[in-house]
Formats: C-alpha cells, structure tokens, sequence
C-alpha cells in the first residue's frame, strides 16, 4: 500500500464530501449553506488540484481537467457570495443563494466524475 496513493484518494473524496455538505439542503435557503464549508470545500478541491499536477498518464489528464473545472465552480460560488454580500452590501436572498448553490452543484458533478475515474484507475492496476 502506498501512501502517497492513499493521501490522493483521501483528499479527492474529501473534496466531493465537503462539497455534497455544502450543496445538501434547499437550494435558496442560506441557512441551509454555510460559508465556512464552501471554504473548506475550495481548499481541499485546491490541494487535490497540486496533487494531481504530477500524474503524467491519460487518466492523470482527465482527473485535472475534473479538478480545474470543480476549481473554477468554487471559486465563482464564493465570488458570487463575496460580492454580493460584502463588495454590494447586499443582503443574502434566495435568487443568490440559488446560483452560488447551482455553481457548487457543477463542481459537484466534476468532482464525482473525478472520483468515478479514480476507482476506474483502480480497478484497472494488476497486483
């Protein structure tokens, strides 16, 4: 067993929980979402993207491609809730709300794509 490959998976399942925690609930309901999880939910899905910068094989390019686009996704959500609420001055409404949870819900699948792939490449190596 290698470390290294238990750290990867660890952290890209981490990645899909914290953000399936962040989009579960009503999707226009802030209470329901909490800021501090989106931001748990884009560190890790950034050190999962450091990581899979060093896998060179076919399947390593699509994992970072999963990554960069769940990347993308958090980071607009928090965007989104950074401006609205602090840069606006406004204050959370549902219309908002739904969008910033619509924006994880994409890095969500990207995610899940991402750990579909990871068994693939694990049922494919030989012992």
């Amino acid at each position: 067993m290698s470390f290294e490959k238990v750290a990867f998976a660890f952290f890209i399942v981490l990645a899909l929980t914290l953000n399936f925690g962040f989009f579960l609930g009503d999707i226009d309901v802030p209470e329901h979402h909490h800021v501090y999880e989106l931001f748990a939910a884009i560190v890790v899905s950034l050190i999962v993207t450091i990581m899979k910068f060093g896998d060179r094989s076919q399947i390593g390019s699509y994992l970072l491609a999963t990554s960069l686009v769940a990347d993308v996704q958090l980071i607009a959500a928090a965007l989104t809730w950074g401006i609205v609420v602090y840069g606006m001055q406004q204050p959370m409404t549902p219309e908002v709300m739904s969008s910033i949870v619509s924006l994880s819900g994409g890095a969500l699948l990207a995610n899940i794509t991402s750990v579909v792939l990871l068994v693939v490449e694990a049922s494919r190596v030989r012992r």
